[in-house]
């Protein structure tokens, strides 16, 4: 074991991967070999995506360093402007706070931006959760790119440590520790029904319940109105269902979704109601009591066969991901998102949801980082060569 205490920067730039995140925080910072820091960023700053920074402090976990660079335009310019702020943001940081190892999660513009501006100052980036595929969106490139800026990789399927290698990088970097959402449903205490209505205060009835997240699909170029249209009608076909929603992410194109999510809960009130973050232990609640989760949230996929809930995944946002068979993939359109919606409701697809069966692995997945990290010599991570296949031909 290297007996060396490391400081450790940790980057979170949105809810969704600081909920991810927070239990790799607690064990990291649970052990004497790491001095852990924060690093917060993007969406957590902004009002109108619930500003979820107040809910890492109110977890009782400093904030280090904050990088603002979120851009006000909901364009793909915005985007590539708020990458390059927090370019610029994360290397003023990093030239401060001098971290011998930088952790990433995911494919988004805020990550992309910490691992660049570590990469180029030699600060090694481990990453988690490459190698995966999602076509429908620009994480998808953006993902692989995080990939080539890292130096160790923490994926959640042996499939995806085959791709991570087939991208180049040694196999002695890539390890497959499994979907790092899946700690949340061991450490974390979810709420009852009876519970999650207060916190909601949203009484959820006796009939069905749906949770549904829809973001834009940014490789793209179809209208926002159009795109989100048959979402809408499906969901006006199920009038005794309770519909909890969640805002998009701040992509190019979010805030217009989020606009008319708004104006479609407002003219429903009764049933619907919407919500900028449920904080973690809030979405997991809500996932886990769910009847089904609709739209195109990667937690449909991920998390969503844990908790024991059958997803309607819309679109070709996820398209890529390993799927469990408690997934109905249907096209944007509303007859097909009536059809899923109704055959996961169906006895026979809860019961299928009621087993959990995922292929993401298991718990625990903190844990395994913490340890490969424990033993990992950081100061060996800064050359990287070029890990070559052994191609075969053929006739």
């Amino acid at each position: 074991m290297n007996s060396h205490i490391r400081k450790i920067a940790v980057v979170t730039g949105t809810r969704a991967d600081y909920g991810l995140l927070q239990p790799l925080i607690r064990e990291l910072m649970s052990r004497p070999q790491f001095d852990v820091e924060t690093i917060v960023t993007g969406m957590h700053f902004s009002s109108e995506f619930g500003e979820t920074w107040r809910a890492i402090e109110a977890d009782g976990i400093d904030i280090s360093h904050r990088v603002e660079m979120l851009s006000a335009l909901d364009t793909p310019f915005g985007v590539a402007q708020s990458t390059g702020a927090g370019v610029s943001g994360m290397a003023k940081v990093f030239d401060s706070a001098t971290p011998d190892l930088v952790i990433v999660l995911g494919d988004r513009f805020e990550t992309l931006a910490a691992a660049q501006a570590a990469f180029l100052m030699g600060i090694p980036v481990a990453h988690i959760a490459g190698g995966e595929v999602t076509e429908g969106a620009i994480d998808d490139s953006l993902r692989h790119a995080i990939t080539k800026f890292s130096a160790l990789h923490f994926v959640s399927a042996e499939a995806y440590r085959r791709r991570v290698i087939q991208l180049g990088e040694q196999p002695t970097s890539v390890f497959d520790v499994g979907a790092i959402g899946l700690d949340n449903f061991a450490t974390l205490e979810l709420m009852t029904e009876q519970e999650l209505e207060v916190f909601l205060d949203f009484p959820l009835g006796d009939g069905p319940f749906i949770l549904c997240t829809q973001h834009p699909q940014t490789m793209s170029r179809q209208a926002v109105g159009e795109f989100m249209h048959p979402l809408f009608v499906a969901l006006d076909q199920f009038p005794d269902a309770k519909i909890v929603i969640t805002r998009a992410n701040a992509d190019a194109g979010g805030r217009a979704v989020n606009a008319l999510v708004d104006e479609y809960a407002s003219a429903r009130s009764d049933r619907v109601k919407v919500f900028a973050s449920l904080g973690q232990l809030g979405y997991l609640s809500a996932l886990t009591a769910a009847t089904v989760i609709v739209g195109n949230s990667s937690s449909g996929i991920l998390e969503a066969p844990t908790a024991g809930t059958p997803t309607v995944n819309i679109g070709d946002r996820q398209k890529g991901r390993l799927r469990a068979p408690s997934i109905v993939d249907v096209e944007n359109d509303a007859d097909a998102i009536i059809r899923g919606i109704t055959q996961a409701m169906a006895p026979q697809m809860q019961k299928l949801a009621d087993l959990k069966v995922s292929p993401y692995g298991s718990p625990g997945v903190s844990r395994r980082i913490a340890d490969i990290l424990e033993e990992s010599d950081l100061a060996r991570l800064h050359a990287k060569s070029f890990y070559d296949l052994e191609w075969v031909a053929h006739d």
